[in-house]
């Protein structure tokens, strides 16, 4: 998360007032606020795991209804030939998709990993050196 941002879930002085003035205007506000201030970070990771779930449950929405349409049968047989192969190829398209995106997040997640270990190696050998430690809120990127 960019650290630099004036409004972020952490105590700066911009999040504190606009929760006091939340709570002078209209109460609701200042509390909705207060919580993005402490809860604001697993926001993020809750809006990811629910997207998830819709995802993969559609999903199953999606792979019943094919199938419930594959084993109908219209009485044209050249046509129920066609549809079947049609729907196999989707279905293989959709898994090299899937395996395309999970790929892709690892691939990113590793990326994050390298970056994180690279600023904490940094941190590490300036500490070791003498050098002055950047303070807790400012990033040196």
């Amino acid at each position: 998360m960019n650290q630099s941002a004036l409004i972020r879930p952490d105590w700066t002085p911009a999040t504190i007032a606009l929760m006091v003035l939340g709570f002078v205007v209209f109460w609701p506000l200042g509390l909705a606020m207060l919580a993005y201030i402490l809860f604001g970070e697993k926001l993020r990771a809750f809006k990811k795991d629910a997207n998830g779930s819709v995802d993969r449950m559609c999903a199953g929405f999606r792979r019943n209804h094919r199938q419930h349409w594959a084993h109908h049968r219209t009485g044209n047989v050249a046509f129920d030939d066609w549809r079947e192969a049609e729907l196999a190829r989707l279905d293989e398209e959709r898994r090299k998709l899937d395996e395309m995106r999970e790929e892709f997040d690892a691939y990113v997640r590793e990326l994050r990993r390298a970056k994180d270990q690279d600023e904490f190696d940094r941190f590490m050998r300036e500490r070791k050196n003498g050098g002055p430690a950047p303070s807790a809120g400012s990033e040196t990127s």
